[in-house]
C-alpha cells in the first residue's frame, strides 16, 4: 500500500478542530501543528521494504538506451551494470524486479510519484538532488567528459566559439555544470541518449558533454570520435536513490551495498558488464566497493 495521505483529510480535521475550540489558545496551536505535519506527509509517496516484500515485486528505474549501464538488448531484455545490480537486489529481497525505463530528466519525478521504488539509472550524487531524494551509499566513481569528432577534437572549453554548440542530456550534471560555469556556450538539449548520439553523428554540434564513463564508452565503440576532455569539473559518485524519507528502503540498501562489498560484488559486476567496453585498466578507477570511496 502506498503511503499517500490526502490533503483533503487533513483539511477536514483542521476545520473540525476550529469548530470545537473556537479562536485562539494553545489548542489551536496544537491543531495547526498536527495539520502542518499531515500536509507535509502528502508528498510521501513510497512503499516500505516490508510492503515491497509483501507485494513480491520491486520497481527499479533504469536506462533503456545507455549502453553499457542500462539498455535493452536484441532479445528485449534489460542488460548492463545497473541492471546486474538491480537483479541482485531482487534476488536478496526475494522479489521479482520490474524494470521501469527512465530518462535523465524524470528520475526524481518517478521517485516522488511512486512510479519506482529505487532509481539505478547512473544517478550522480549532487547536493541539489539530495534535497529532493535520499541517496544510498555509492557504488561507482564518475566525472564529466567531452567527446568530439577526431577531425575536430575539442580539448578545452576556454575561448569557445559562440557559433558552435555542445550537446547535453536534459536533467544531467553536464547540463547543470555547463550552465553554471560556461554560460556563454550554447547548449543543444535532448531528452534521450539515442537522440543525443544521433545529433553528434549528424554533425549538429561540435561536441557532446556527459558522464565521462558514457563518452569514453561511446568513443571506444564508435571509430572517428575522441574524448578530448576526459575529466571536467569535480569527481563525483553514483548511488541508488529512493524517495525522500523512505528510511526502510534506504537502510536496507545501505546494508546491502556494505554486504556486497565484502564479496567484491561490484568488481564482479564490472567484469560481467563493463570490461568489454573499458578493459581492465579502468576497473579500480571506476568501481566503489562497499560504499567506501578511496581517496
Amino acid at each position: 500500500m502506498k503511503r499517500i495521505k490526502l490533503f483533503t483529510a487533513a483539511a477536514l480535521m483542521l476545520s473540525a478542530a476550529f469548530a470545537l475550540t473556537g479562536c485562539g489558545g494553545a489548542d489551536n496551536a496544537a491543531t495547526d501543528t498536527a495539520a502542518d505535519t499531515n500536509a507535509a506527509d502528502t508528498n510521501a509517496v513510497y512503499r516500505t521494504i516490508d510492503e515491497i516484500k509483501e507485494s513480491g515485486e520491486i520497481n527499479i528505474g533504469v536506462f533503456s538506451d545507455k549502453h553499457p549501464f542500462g539498455y535493452v538488448d536484441e532479445n528485449s531484455e534489460y542488460q548492463g551494470y545497473d541492471v546486474y545490480f538491480a537483479n541482485r537486489i531482487g534476488e536478496d529481497l526475494g522479489v521479482k524486479v520490474n524494470f521501469v525505463s527512465t530518462e535523465a530528466a524524470n528520475r526524481i519525478e518517478y521517485l516522488q510519484t511512486g512510479k519506482v521504488d529505487i532509481i539505478l539509472a547512473n544517478f550522480t550524487v549532487t547536493p541539489e538532488r539530495a534535497e529532493e531524494v535520499d541517496f544510498a551509499l555509492p557504488y561507482m566513481n564518475v566525472a564529466l567528459g567531452v567527446v568530439s569528432p577526431e577531425s575536430a577534437p575539442v580539448t578545452t572549453l576556454d575561448n569557445w566559439d559562440a557559433s558552435k554548440q555542445i550537446i547535453v542530456i536534459s536533467g544531467t550534471t553536464a547540463e547543470t555544470y555547463l550552465t553554471a560555469n560556461y554560460p556563454d556556450i550554447p547548449l543543444q538539449k535532448y531528452d534521450t541518449y539515442a537522440n543525443a548520439k544521433n545529433a553528434l553523428e549528424n554533425g549538429n554540434a561540435a561536441a557532446w558533454a556527459n558522464d565521462n564513463t558514457e563518452v569514453i564508452a561511446y568513443s571506444m565503440q564508435n571509430p572517428g570520435y575522441t574524448v578530448g576532455i576526459p575529466s571536467l569539473g569535480s569527481s563525483d559518485t553514483i548511488a541508488p536513490a529512493v524517495s525522500k524519507g523512505n528510511e526502510t528502503v534506504l537502510n536496507w540498501l545501505n546494508d546491502e551495498i556494505t554486504a556486497l562489498g565484502a564479496e567484491n560484488f561490484f568488481h564482479t559486476d564490472y567484469e560481467a558488464t563493463l570490461i568489454d567496453t573499458y578493459g581492465p585498466d579502468y576497473e579500480d578507477q571506476l568501481v566503489i566497493e562497499g560504499g567506501v570511496v578511496q581517496e
